[in-house]
């Protein structure tokens, strides 16, 4: 009997697959328009819509760090039509938070990583840091005096900061910033020492000399920013690599899994496609579902660690 039953519902979802989609797709993006998540998002959807044959209309829904989007689009019918922009932070909320409305592991299910990223480490242009090792030995001569901002407790940045800490033997001050408070800003007006941000963000800012670059936290140098040291050279081991892919909601039959996977890897083969994902300082990366899947359980374990490590409270 429950051989039956499953062989019905492979055929209904290889049936579903065969004529799927047949109406406009929706992918949920769990930020705010114009930041660089929701740029990448227009720029999938647009190529992903091309491929489909159906429209994929990009819906912000930001609100608790991403939560709000999470949790909406967990909760849709499992069909294949609503789809979820996921970044770092989704493993980074899985480690912090002791309960969370939703498995992230079973009710989102995992199409393919789109492109990954490391943070970058900048100081202000008359910083008298010239590399990370500079700023490795002040911090080491003066605990706790130089400071890093991040947009709050359980972060990528701060989390990205305290393994730091941790790994050079320092002791740098983490100051959270919310209701709006921008780290770049604070770092430009001379409030904090430096910044951890993600290379979709500090690229242009770098580029454009506004900020100086010591270190990127890839394990060799970026291609965005080929002239800039990896923070391994200095610190062997050091990595932090993020991401931003799609998922749908848990449940979505394999076929169809495997369709919108298919999709992914077509867009991002495309020339122009991949090198606009390079301009914005990430690098193209399809993987299979279960490489995503697994790329994600990874990442939490790893913050889980850092988490108990610095003896940060988990929320």
């Amino acid at each position: 009997m429950r051989l039956l039953a499953f062989t019905l519902v492979l055929h209904m979802g290889i049936a579903a697959a065969q004529t799927y989609p047949t109406k406009p797709l929706k992918l949920v993006t769990p930020f705010p328009p114009g930041g660089s998540a929701d740029v990448i998002a227009r720029l999938a959807a647009e190529r992903l819509g091309d491929g489909l044959g159906q429209p994929v209309v990009v819906d912000n829904r930001q609100g608790a760090g991403g939560m709000v989007g999470n949790d909406y689009a967990s909760k849709q019918p499992p069909d294949g039509y609503t789809l979820l922009l996921i970044t770092g932070a989704y493993p980074v909320q899985a480690a912090m938070l002791k309960s969370l409305p939703f498995d992230p592991l079973r009710d989102i299910a995992m199409v393919s990583v789109l492109t990954s990223y490391p943070f970058v480490i900048s100081v202000r242009p008359d910083s008298r840091f010239r590399t990370l090792g500079d700023l490795i030995a002040e911090a080491k001569a003066n605990p706790g005096k130089l400071n890093y901002p991040s947009s709050g407790i359980g972060t990528v940045h701060h989390l990205s900061g305290e393994l730091l800490n941790a790994m050079a033997g320092i002791d740098m001050t983490h100051v959270p910033f919310r209701g709006g408070a921008s780290p770049l800003t604070e770092l430009l007006g001379g409030r904090v020492d430096l910044l951890l941000e993600a290379m979709t963000l500090s690229i242009g800012q770098v580029q454009s000399g506004k900020l100086r670059a010591l270190a990127v936290t890839s394990r060799e140098r970026w291609k965005a920013l080929p002239d800039v040291p990896a923070v391994h050279d200095t610190l062997p081991g050091y990595e932090v690599i993020s991401f931003i892919g799609l998922g749908a909601t848990g449940g979505t039959p394999a076929p169809i899994i495997q369709r919108l996977n298919d999709e992914v890897r077509k867009l991002l083969g495309a020339p122009a496609t991949a090198r606009r994902f390079v301009e914005l300082g990430g690098e193209p990366r399809a993987t299979s579902p279960e490489e995503m899947k697994a790329f994600i359980e990874r990442d939490i374990e790893r913050w889980r660690s850092v988490i108990a490590a610095r003896k940060i409270e988990r929320q």
